[in-house]
């Protein structure tokens, strides 16, 4: 597909920072002068965040992983059609928390074939992948202790009440997609501070898309 803006991921484990680090980097980007449009998965249409309430609370587990991956793919379908693919054409730089390497990571480490998942992806995605995936990698104990804190008094949603197994295998999961695509993902560590980890993203995106960070715009635009 072509298009004029950036298709920017943010993939890693429960508590590794990727909404926060999201955040900053499109604030950095405005204030360079880029349009940004920020999104999440599942989630960034009303029919998608619909989904996302019933996968989040645990409603569809009793349904099974493929299943599971199924209204991923729905919703993914719908996010892709009526807000990234209008965003990019439109010259927006569209940042994602989460997209198909989690449902890899997630579904497929509970059972649901690479076919299948190959599939799903096809339908939901035609010919559009992320320009740049930023892994935020984590020790997945740190990560379920930062998920606690942020939590407060919430109770963890449908995955991160999951197991330690579960989340490590998660972790090595990413590690491993990140492995086989070096050309489109980048890992940080993510147990640096904040502001250590904004850094290193802004010094990614600008070698690996040549995007110039520097604020050329003195305005920014609040998200």
């Amino acid at each position: 597909m072509e298009h004029r803006g950036f298709f920017l991921t943010f993939e890693g484990g429960e508590g590794s920072g990727k909404s926060t680090q999201m955040r900053c980097l499109a604030r950095t980007m405005q204030r360079a002068g880029r349009s940004v449009r920020v999104t999440r998965e599942p989630g960034g249409t009303p029919a998608a965040e619909a989904l996302r309430a019933a996968l989040l609370s645990g409603e569809a587990k009793s349904l099974g992983p493929l299943a599971e991956a199924c209204l991923f793919a729905s919703a993914r379908a719908d996010h892709v059609r009526q807000l990234i693919r209008p965003a990019l054409r439109q010259g927006q730089d569209v940042l994602c928390d989460r997209f198909i390497d989690s449902t890899r990571a997630y579904q497929g480490g509970a059972g649901v074939s690479g076919e299948e998942l190959d599939l799903l992806e096809k339908l939901a995605l035609g010919d559009l992948k992320p320009d740049l995936t930023l892994l935020l990698d984590l020790d997945v104990e740190e990560g379920m202790d930062r998920a606690d804190t942020r939590r407060r008094s919430e109770q963890p949603d449908r995955f991160e009440a999951d197991r330690m197994q579960d989340q490590e295998k998660r972790r090595q999961a990413f590690l491993q997609m990140a492995n086989d695509e070096p050309d489109r993902f980048s890992i940080i560590d993510a147990s640096q501070t904040v502001d250590r980890v904004e850094k290193a993203v802004a010094a990614i995106v600008t070698e690996r898309l040549g995007i110039d960070l520097s604020p050329v715009a003195k305005q920014s635009s609040s998200l």
